[in-house]
């Protein structure tokens, strides 16, 4: 079986986000991480390879992004991944989430020249942007079935099979190979890499390709292929309607008051 997950390098959560004048998130700030939802998304692929134990068995991580985004295929052949693929090309900069499945999708057919790809696994979004549309636009344009928002999922001859929990109903969902899933962050706990994983991953090697090499028009992706714009952006204003209570013993009377007065319980 060979599973390529598909992962993102983006600005830590935790630090400080922002957009530049030309509507793009500013991704310069040197705290940038493998999107946490993606780490799902590779211990899935890790866990199908295993639990199989096939010689020929192979997860290969992809991304595409400037320099830094190497770091994202980096920690996940920290965590077990046998390759990892860069689509780096300058061109790319600017892309919507069309524009990236566009790219995602070529490399995932420039690597089913080299071996067939059974599967393509994602996390269920990417923290910068929050779409959720990769995984569907994937499966459009390689022409397979998309399985979004799996909780679970195994792989069974040429079939998978997912489990989506949703708020009020659990579905269960079959596609025959090759196909596309993304998982959600209750599909698994991502392990953690030792020390010895973590260096193996600083020295393996990483194949980057450009678009010349996936045969891709550059016009269907990047700012030129883009099909939304941002056209402004604010930081967010200071709440300015704010009500601080100080308990001093009847806390729990007044805020009981205060959401009755609004209508709010």
């Amino acid at each position: 079986m060979r599973i390529v997950v598909c992962v993102k390098h983006v600005p830590d959560i935790q630090g400080e986000r922002s957009l530049g004048e030309d509507g793009r998130v500013v991704r310069d700030g040197g705290d940038g991480t493998l999107n946490e939802l993606d780490e799902n998304a590779v211990e899935a692929a890790l866990a199908l390879v295993e639990a199989r134990a096939q010689e020929g068995d192979e997860v290969v991580a992809l991304t595409v992004g400037p320099d830094d985004a190497v770091e994202a295929v980096r920690r996940a052949l920290q965590m077990g991944a046998h390759r990892a693929v860069h689509v780096l090309d300058d061109a790319v900069a600017g892309a919507d989430a069309v524009g990236t499945a566009q790219v995602l999708a070529a490399a995932v057919r420039r690597l089913g020249e080299e071996a067939p790809v059974d599967l393509v696994v994602t996390g269920m979004a990417g923290l910068d942007g929050l779409t959720s549309l990769l995984p569907t636009l994937l499966g459009e344009l390689l022409g397979v079935a998309a399985l979004p928002l799996a909780s679970h999922l195994e792989v069974e001859g040429g079939t998978v099979t997912v489990r989506r929990d949703l708020d009020h109903a659990t579905e269960t969902l079959r596609a025959a190979l090759p196909a596309v899933v993304s998982v959600t962050d209750a599909a698994n706990d991502p392990r953690y890499p030792g020390f010895k994983q973590i260096m193996a991953a600083r020295k393996a090697p990483v194949t980057v390709l450009s678009l010349d090499d996936l045969g891709l028009d550059p016009a269907l992706t990047g700012a030129a292929g883009a099909r939304t714009q941002v056209l402004l952006a604010r930081p967010r204003p200071p709440r300015q309607d704010r009500v601080l209570v100080q308990d001093t013993g009847d806390g729990g009377a007044r805020l009981a008051a205060f959401l009755v007065e609004r209508g709010l319980v």
